[in-house]
């Protein structure tokens, strides 16, 4: 499994914990940033987007304070489901109904323990397809 990551600086120390995390067990690509210097969220969000809607990647990962610019951001991309995840619960469900392939995590609001749950859940949880297919056929426009 491939998996493209990316953060802004408010994400930095947590996306520096989940290449770690991931290490070992799946293909980590990292878009940056490479330090917690400022940065405009944008120029790392549409570098993991592209790779996963290109197939470079099989699902991406962003993080940012709120985990929403980098939503924003991403989920203008067409083939793109990018969904915030603050909960395990959500990031399960995400995948079971949504087939959501980036997963947004928002740093200020949720412990690295739990970014790392949430991370593992999200990658591990199978789209369930059937009555959820035929709505998400219906996202992209």
């Amino acid at each position: 499994m491939k998996i493209a990551i990316g953060s802004d600086h408010a994400g930095f120390d947590y996306k520096e914990a989940l290449v770690e995390f991931l290490k070992g067990v799946k293909e980590v690509k990292d878009f940056g940033t490479h330090s917690a210097a400022s940065v405009d969220y944008p120029d790392f969000a549409h570098p993991v987007a592209n790779a996963v809607e290109t197939h470079e990647a099989d699902f991406g990962i962003l993080v940012c304070g709120s985990g929403n610019g980098v939503a924003i951001t991403a989920n203008k991309h067409q083939d793109i489901r990018a969904a915030i995840c603050w909960t395990q619960e959500l990031a399960s469900l995400a995948r079971l109904h949504n087939n959501a392939n980036v997963l947004c995590i928002p740093a200020r609001f949720i412990t690295l323990e739990e970014a790392k749950k949430i991370t593992e859940i999200f990658l591990l949880t199978q789209f369930e397809g059937g009555r959820h297919a035929n709505r998400v056929s219906k996202i992209s426009c």
